[in-house]
């Protein structure tokens, strides 16, 4: 599901919202300050890299 974050313009919290269109984006409210006006934040995305799970990030006793 498309869900997307959202900072308020005016008290500077960061939220979520499920958003199907454009005219969802514009119902969005700041949970916190009750705002109608926040910035769309862009996406980070996650990934992974192979290992083992004795793995730490850092090293590797299996190598």
């Amino acid at each position: 599901m498309p869900i997307f974050e959202f900072k308020c313009k005016k008290c500077k919290t960061v939220f979520e919202e499920l958003i199907f269109s454009a005219a969802d984006e514009k119902k969005t409210v700041c949970p916190k300050c009750g705002s109608k006006k926040s910035d769309k934040l862009m996406s980070v995305f996650a990934g992974s890299k192979s290992g083992c799970s004795s793995c730490s990030s850092t090293s590797c006793s299996t190598s």
